[in-house]
């Protein structure tokens, strides 16, 4: 006799609130598609926290003793959000209390609503604060199995990271040389690493060399080395980065500042996979892959004279262009959070998140200087706060009151483009598999496709 099919567990809902009608409807409301657990004030909600671990907190403001007031509610978020940092708490609050409802997204809450609520509405916040926290649990324990993961150290979801990973797959495996392009602080090198570590030389090395940080009279022997006497101070023979590459791949990071000369020798490198060293008469094979990166305009460095146009046609046989982080600002706040984690532990301290006006600074913000100054800013804002979140204060970031209102409404918005997105593709596009997946109809995910102005990339 077969077993009846497995039900699929509801995820945990706890509804904190001390009116026993409001409690008992929303249990009533939610029922269906959460395990409903009810606490009427701090003491309880608490007990049930540590016992069930809801994965949703409804919690209502204005709790006893003091049920007119928000200290209360403010307290027990608090003491939630110390207990399960990674919980989404939606605030409840009476329609003229704006301004608690901000002060609980600065503490942490996910969103809020007022007085009265609608219940259809509630129900979708609800989904989408399940789908990020799904989303998050996954992103997690992606990390802590880094050894299975495609590409380690590079965090994006967005669409224009899919096209980089996509491009990554697609050329790892050959021995083309590649030519990455973008601005400053875009990690560039990052994908430089993963190619060779998802090439078949990845058991061979991987060296870098900055072009634009050695000395133009000292690149070319740290290039190709140089034999004994060569010059001055060339006392003994010694191997360059290429014969130390051997069997591997080269990285050239600002390979735009190349002299003519060493243009010129490297293009012959490309051409037969030959060296010679510097003050040396004889060639020298060595198989090596090369990957080039640059942030200027090759283009216009072309135009100008001063890059060879035979020269960028071997190094950009596959040319990837590594996008800003303002034309994926999605990821953004992905990254401040991996960034976070990486800093607390190191640093040992104990904050557990970005305030709600963090977060929309976050996405606010053009960032000039790409991830790099995103990682320089939360390094320095976790080694100088004192709190248990990074407001957008610690971060230094403007704040604009009327962005921040405007943008609790798009943070959700964005969190559910981002949840359609990651599923179109992983589905490949298929409408009906994605709106399954997603557990909605066919017809509200066209709309919603519209909405966000979604397409499917070309191949």
């Amino acid at each position: 006799m077969s077993s009846p099919p497995l039900h699929p567990v509801k995820p945990k809902l706890l509804i904190v609130d001390d009116d026993e009608v409001i409690r008992n409807q929303m249990k009533w409301a939610l029922g269906n598609d959460y395990d409903v657990i009810l606490a009427e004030d701090r003491k309880s909600a608490l007990e049930q926290m540590r016992l069930q671990r809801p994965l949703l907190i409804a919690l209502d403001l204005g709790l006893p003793p003091a049920p007119r007031e928000a200290e209360e509610g403010l307290r027990t978020l608090s003491e939630i959000l110390s207990v399960d940092p990674q919980a989404k708490v939606i605030v409840i609050t009476g329609n003229q209390e704006k301004t608690n409802a901000l002060k609980a997204i600065e503490q942490g809450a996910f969103d809020f609503f007022a007085k009265p609520v609608d219940l259809q509405e509630v129900k979708m916040v609800f989904r989408r604060a399940a789908l990020l926290s799904n989303l998050e649990q996954e992103n997690i324990a992606l990390r802590k199995q880094v050894i299975q993961r495609d590409f380690e150290e590079i965090v994006g979801e967005s669409l224009p990271m899919q096209r980089v990973f996509s491009v990554i797959r697609k050329v790892a495996t050959t021995d083309a040389s590649v030519l990455l392009m973008g601005e400053s602080g875009t990690g560039k090198e990052l994908v430089a690493k993963a190619i060779h570590r998802a090439s078949n030389r990845r058991q061979g090395p991987l060296i870098t060399i900055n072009c634009g940080a050695i000395p133009e009279a000292l690149l070319e022997s740290e290039l190709f080395g140089h034999e004994k006497g060569s010059f001055t101070s060339a006392d003994a023979q010694r191997k360059g980065k290429f014969e130390y590459a051997d069997g591997g791949t080269l990285f050239l990071d600002e390979v735009g500042e190349l002299s003519a000369g060493l243009q010129v020798k490297l293009l012959r490198f490309l051409q037969e996979h030959r060296i010679e060293r510097v003050g040396g008469r004889e060639t020298i094979q060595v198989d090596v892959r090369v990957i080039a990166a640059t942030n200027r305009d090759i283009k216009q460095e072309i135009t100008e004279k001063r890059f060879r146009e035979d020269l960028y046609y071997r190094l950009g046989v596959v040319t990837l262009v590594v996008p800003p982080l303002r034309e994926r600002i999605e990821d953004a706040v992905l990254l401040a959070k991996v960034f976070l984690q990486t800093f607390s532990l190191q640093y040992q301290k104990e904050i557990t998140g970005f305030s709600g006006e963090a977060l929309v600074a976050i996405k606010s913000y053009p960032w000039p200087g790409n991830v790099r100054e995103l990682e320089n800013r939360v390094k320095r804002a976790v080694i100088m706060s004192e709190g248990r979140f990074l407001t957008a204060s610690d971060l230094e970031l403007p704040v604009n009151e009327a962005t921040v209102s405007k943008s609790l409404k798009e943070v959700r918005d964005q969190s559910e483009k981002e949840q359609i997105q990651k599923v179109l593709i992983q589905c490949n596009w298929n409408i009906s598999k994605a709106a399954s997946e997603l557990d909605i109809s066919r017809p509200t995910l066209h709309v919603l496709i519209k909405k966000y102005q979604m397409a499917k990339d070309p191949e």
